[in-house]
């Protein structure tokens, strides 16, 4: 199993580089049951860091699945008005949030769609007025993943589950660049700045429109709001803090257009959404809305996420990723976005990141979807990058350039 040596490196990476809390400043950390051990070293090392407070909540998938199994959908909607202030205090407190994942990819499988979609769109509207904090970058986030059993088992189901968990672990730690005997905080400072490299190529490069394609259907154009930011790697919070949001990360991306996303998209991994796996989908835009969709498993789920609001069938991001990449060349389906997601160039269905476009921080919902961003209770990332990817980039003045070429970035 993982020695202690190595766990405490995993929680400098996640205190450190993640979040990176700062001196004086609460740090609330939310994590499995599981986890216990990983989360008391993440603890320590916030307050060695100089954190003023440490709140910890606590999470388990199978006292969620009970909770679907026999609580009635109109007591699982309700959203206590304990939890909306908790949470109003510790913004107002400028608090940094670890998220520790830890998913169970079939947690509600078998249980009413429609029962789930009710108590999601519950907690996502109660929850809507504080999404700013994250979305904006307003105060530091950061998500890490933490093996279970039952995640180990799907994603490696030949082995016995002492061994998927460690081969997990393993997995997990190689994305994360996190070894026995590397300095981690060196790692990721070299990390940040060679995936900015291709985001600041990208930038230079203001492209009007990316057009996609590959040999499984994908043909999909996806219009560049004016004054596009590309990002990639660390963020800067407005307290001036530079933190991690994902680790791990390997994408570069920024925002599209509302009003121009035109073609099909072919998503190349199952989506991991709302307890089920949305597996063989495909989505196909009309003036930057989907007008037509379908799924080998779980279509209802999907037509559930895009009902969300009137923005979840846009899109509120594009990130790109060779395909000869680290997470990529694992050769492991995680069945879960964090990883799956850094292995794929992808699409976001839903909000947009305001740092995303030039002054968008400062910017009012109205103002950027008028610029063409997109508004939502919902971001959720689907993967459609493959091994024979072309993405060829339309300049303002109608030349073609070569971004990807047989999957990998040719610029």
């Amino acid at each position: 199993m993982v020695s202690e040596k190595v766990l405490k490196e995993f929680a400098k990476l996640a205190v450190r580089i993640g979040v990176n809390v700062q001196k004086g400043q609460p740090l609330s950390i939310r994590g499995p049951i599981e986890a216990y051990e990983f989360i008391r070293l993440c603890t320590r090392e916030a307050y060695e860091a100089g954190a003023s407070e440490v709140f910890v909540d606590y999470n388990d998938n199978v006292r969620t699945r009970m909770n679907y199994e026999y609580v009635e959908t109109d007591v699982l909607k309700e959203v206590p008005e304990w939890r909306i202030m908790k949470t109003k205090y510790g913004i107002d407190k400028g608090i940094c949030m670890l998220n520790i994942v830890s998913p169970d990819p079939d947690m509600l499988e078998g249980i009413d769609p429609s029962k789930i979609k009710e108590v999601q769109m519950a907690s996502m509207k109660a929850n809507k007025p504080f999404s700013y904090y994250t979305m904006n970058n307003v105060g530091q986030w950061s998500i890490v993943a933490y093996p279970n059993t039952v995640w180990a088992k799907k994603v490696f189901p030949d082995l016995n589950e002492e061994e998927a968990v460690e081969k997990l672990w393993e997995a997990i730690l190689q994305a994360s660049r996190v070894s026995e005997d590397g300095d981690v905080v060196e790692a990721w400072e070299k990390h940040n700045a060679e995936v900015k490299k291709h985001s600041e190529k990208m930038n230079q490069l203001n492209f009007k429109s990316l057009h996609f394609k590959n040999s499984l259907g994908t043909d999909l154009t996806v219009g560049l709001v004016e004054g596009h930011v590309w990002e990639g790697g660390s963020d800067k919070a407005s307290n001036g803090a530079v933190f991690n949001p994902n680790i791990p990360t390997e994408e570069v991306f920024t925002m599209p257009d509302r009003f121009h996303i035109d073609g099909t998209v072919v998503s190349t991994k199952p989506l991991s959404y709302g307890g089920k796996l949305i597996k063989d989908f495909k989505l196909t835009f009309k003036d930057g809305k989907v007008v037509e969709y379908s799924a080998e498993e779980n279509e209802e789920t999907l037509k559930n996420m895009l009902e969300t609001d009137e923005g979840s069938v846009s899109l509120g991001e594009v990130a790109l990723i060779s395909h000869d990449s680290p997470i990529s060349n694992l050769n492991i389906l995680f069945y879960n976005t964090l990883f799956d997601e850094n292995a794929s160039c992808h699409l976001a269905l839903g909000r947009c990141y305001p740092s995303n476009i030039k002054n968008g921080t400062e910017m009012s919902e109205e103002e950027l979807m008028a610029k063409g961003g997109n508004q939502s209770m919902i971001h959720v990332d689907f993967m459609f990058g493959s091994a024979d990817m072309e993405v060829i980039g339309l300049t303002h003045d109608g030349k073609e350039v070569p971004v990807f070429e047989k999957g990998n970035f040719v610029i």
